[in-house]
């Protein structure tokens, strides 16, 4: 076995253990730093498969603002966590759902290599020496002309996720006093001061 199908075994190891750990932990904290090694592991895999401009990516978009920024979300906010996690059961079904057809997938992606592992090879395009061109163009390349509408669609399905998120964790607590824009805009003299006649030495 050489060196880096050693380093590839433990990354992909550590990888899925720490990527269990993330929905296992009880402790939110502990579930962010669980996802943050998942990230760097998998930014080790991308740098053993030769795509170092997609691990640097990861470590520096994901470990470096999203996971830290849900790591300071959780730690500053104080989120009632048994309140979220009641009414669990009602999205099992949903979530039962979405588990088996990754399961399929997974079946599928697995029967299908094990059939014919030289399958996977005819759709993929080759990669550029790289004295003629860098790993950054050729990825470029290939999203923003062979996947452009498939990586339009992946954003236009995360744009829904973020605005679902906002939407789904927003709560108004009735007792905070808000701006109301409408409001402020369509004041009048009249309605913006209001006069009083005070008697002396008394209070409004």
């Amino acid at each position: 076995m050489t060196g880096a199908a050693v380093f590839f075994y433990l990354f992909s190891a550590v990888a899925i253990a720490s990527a269990f750990m993330v929905i296992a932990s009880r402790n939110p904290v502990h579930s962010v730093l669980f996802l943050i090694l998942t990230f760097v592991n998998a930014a080790a895999l991308f740098i053993l498969l030769g795509a170092e401009f997609l691990a640097f990516i990861l470590v520096v978009v994901y470990v470096g603002a999203v996971a830290v920024l849900f790591l300071f979300v959780v730690m500053m906010l104080d989120v009632d966590f048994t309140e979220l996690r009641q009414g669990f059961l009602q999205y099992l079904p949903v979530g039962a759902l979405i588990g088996v057809v990754f399961l399929a997938e997974l079946v599928l992606v697995i029967s299908t290599y094990l059939i014919d592992p030289q399958l996977t090879r005819t759709v993929t395009a080759p990669i550029p020496p790289a004295d003629q061109v860098t790993n950054t163009a050729a990825l470029g390349r290939v999203l923003y002309t062979d996947y452009l509408f498939y990586f339009q669609g992946a954003g236009m399905v995360l744009l829904v996720a973020m605005i679902g998120a906002i939407v789904l964790t927003l709560r108004h607590k009735p007792n905070v006093r808000r701006q109301d824009i409408s409001r402020q805009v369509a004041r009048t003299p009249a309605t913006a001061i209001e006069v009083r006649k005070v008697p002396f030495r008394h209070g409004i």
